[in-house]
């Protein structure tokens, strides 16, 4: 269920809503005059949902690319990355 505070609350009892935040990695929804202004999240919670954003931006532009026709196959991928970090092929 989602938490629902007022914007008081973030001068008031920032210490709490932060505490919220971390332990539960929940966002904190806040209020100005009976509508919803602002979501607070952890900064963990933040980046993990920015790493999960850029991870699906990536995948539609690899497939987008495929689709195009302008890819490149996993094998000369994985060729690219072995050479450059001097892996040896198992």
């Amino acid at each position: 269920m989602a938490t629902i505070r007022p914007s008081s609350d973030l001068r008031n009892k920032y210490n709490e809503i932060s505490a919220f935040c971390n332990k539960y990695n929940e966002p904190v929804f806040i209020t100005k005059n009976g509508t919803g202004d602002l979501v607070i999240l952890s900064n963990a919670e933040y980046e993990r949902l920015s790493g999960k954003y850029e991870l699906h931006r990536l995948l539609d532009e690899a497939l987008a690319a495929m689709k195009k026709g302008t890819g490149r196959s996993a094998e000369e991928v994985f060729a690219e990355i072995e050479r450059e970090f001097g892996f040896d092929r198992v």
